[in-house]
């Protein structure tokens, strides 16, 4: 397995040669072909997947500005049934939402049995944005660390299996694309003068990742690290791994209650 799980004893490497595609993953046409083989994958499994109905399945996506989270929910999530598929988008909270608490708004989209829900950003914004603009007082934000553990460890004792990727972009990958959407009028709606306000909060937000990553890396809820300077190394690592946790759930279609022989005959 290319991707492993985020050490709680061992911090990820978050600098920018770790953005860097592994050296073993092929190139060109041959990594297209994996990823292609992968999607395929995917999408059949998704189908049985919804079928069988044991398990949900919750897919968090964290990462900077630009690190293509809307490029894996395009590639990746797209090879599955749109039906099976839920996805969420986690903003500024409106009044409403600031009026409970910061888990209220999480927990009411998780997904149900034979789902799949996808979060663009997450409830760790709260120990990420609010850490780092220091909306609330660190010794509010330093205990949602093991809030979170929680959290998620009572999904996953009720049948939601998490996986949870930060997709690692680096300081000069996240220039040129921020450029980009400025330079390319297709991408210009994409652009927001406050990424660059974060953009120089850079330092500050390594250590508010390291340490949501490494504190809340659990064997029911793994964080993984995705080098996305390439958006293609970037899909296929993401695609391979949620492939082998379906794989592992021992997956199968529904048998029917009843004998089917006769309504197939009673059609002939």
């Amino acid at each position: 397995m290319l991707l492993e799980p985020v050490s709680p004893d061992n911090p990820p490497d978050l600098s920018d040669k770790g953005a860097v595609a592994p050296k073993s993953l092929p190139k060109g046409d041959e990594l297209k072909d994996k990823i292609e083989r992968q999607l395929e994958k995917l999408g059949a499994l998704q189908s049985v997947f919804y079928a069988d109905s044991r398990h949900s399945l919750l897919v968090i996506l964290q990462g900077r500005d630009a690190s293509g989270k809307d490029g894996v929910l395009r590639t990746v999530i797209g090879a599955c049934n749109p039906a099976g598929v839920r996805v969420n988008s986690f903003k500024a909270p409106t009044p409403v939402e600031l009026a409970h608490d910061y888990l209220w708004r999480i927990h009411q989209v998780v997904p149900e049995k034979g789902m799949m829900g996808i979060f663009n950003r997450s409830h760790y914004e709260d120990v990420l944005v609010v850490r780092v603009h220091e909306m609330v007082p660190r010794d509010v934000w330093s205990k949602r660390y093991d809030q979170i553990n929680d959290f998620e460890r009572m999904l996953t004792n009720s049948g939601t299996v998490i996986l949870k990727f930060f997709l690692h972009v680096s300081h000069d990958e996240q220039k040129e694309r921020l450029l980009e959407r400025l330079e390319d009028e297709t991408k210009n709606w994409k652009f927001n003068a406050g990424d660059l306000d974060e953009r120089k909060l850079w330092d500050s937000y390594t250590e508010a990742y390291s340490d949501a990553l490494t504190k809340c890396s659990t064997d029911w809820a793994p964080w993984y690290v995705v080098p996305s300077d390439s958006n293609k190394a970037r899909n296929y690592l993401i695609a391979k791994r949620i492939v082998e946790t379906l794989e592992s759930l021992s997956l199968a279609y529904p048998k029917p209650k009843t004998d089917l022989a006769a309504y197939a005959e009673s059609l002939k």
